[in-house]
């Protein structure tokens, strides 16, 4: 039985964790936390709140076309201003009923789309 989702794994490039950790932190307002020693080779952990993303070094790296974590939000459209105004890439689709939402990269490419739901 499945119970719930423990994290989204994403690829970058080696070298990528400094401006990763800009990104996360500073214009998504996620957390770095420390990997397990064991782990702690390459790539950096983000959480907020229930939310773990984990970035994974890979030799060769590109990023997905379409693969990417669906992130809620509250105040979506202040959430997508304040990506816009850290020169983030904010592109709204209203495809999905019951929620607004809008896509985004993070700067090695990786696709994320943030949505909140309408109800």
């Amino acid at each position: 039985m499945i119970t719930g989702l423990d994290h989204v794994q994403l690829a970058a490039p080696p070298g990528s964790e400094g401006a990763l950790t800009a990104y996360y932190e500073g214009v998504l307002g996620m957390t770095r936390v420390p990997k397990p020693p064991g782990l702690a080779v390459g790539g950096c952990w983000f959480e907020a709140g229930p939310v773990r993303l984990h970035l994974g070094v890979e030799d060769g790296f590109r990023p997905a076309a379409k693969a990417h974590p669906g992130i809620l939000v509250t105040g979506i459209d202040a959430f997508a201003a304040r990506l816009a105004a850290q020169g983030a890439d904010v592109t709204w689709d209203d495809g999905l009923p019951g929620h607004r939402r809008f896509y985004s990269h993070d700067p090695v490419g990786n696709r994320l789309e943030f949505l909140e739901p309408l109800y």
